[in-house]
């Protein structure tokens, strides 16, 4: 029985369930669908990264307080990160990696560096 390939139209002979006329044109194939799914992923992982870069440029020592603005003109996503720590005064810092933040103001924001007394209070997201 002869079929097109999936990728180059050509026709080909084989087994009922093949569906490429080559290794090279099944690869290439898997390769484009793959491309696409992977992309988003790598814009999600390229924003934690800026994220966190920002972080820890705005609090290296591990505990600092800065306007939400300077953030903001960075590039910062508040949208996006890792995962989330609750404190028991219902305090929730959210954190890129390793460096999280605090909202403690309408426009300020508390750096904190993860600490391992918080492995209790971690979520995942």
């Amino acid at each position: 029985m002869k079929r097109n390939c999936l990728l180059c139209n050509e026709s080909f002979a084989g087994r009922a369930d093949k569906k490429f006329c080559s290794d090279q044109c099944r690869n290439a194939f898997n390769n484009q669908n793959k491309k696409v799914h992977e992309q988003f992923i790598a814009n999600v992982n390229k924003t934690l990264r800026k994220n966190r870069m920002i972080l820890h440029q705005l609090g290296p020592v591990g505990k600092s307080t800065v306007r939400r603005e300077y953030l903001d003109k960075m590039g910062f996503d508040f949208q996006f990160f890792t995962h989330s720590y609750t404190t028991k005064n219902n305090n929730t810092y959210k954190f890129c990696y390793e460096y999280g933040y605090l909202e403690i103001e309408q426009d300020k924001i508390l750096i904190v560096i993860w600490q391992d007394y918080m492995r209790t209070g971690f979520k995942a997201v």
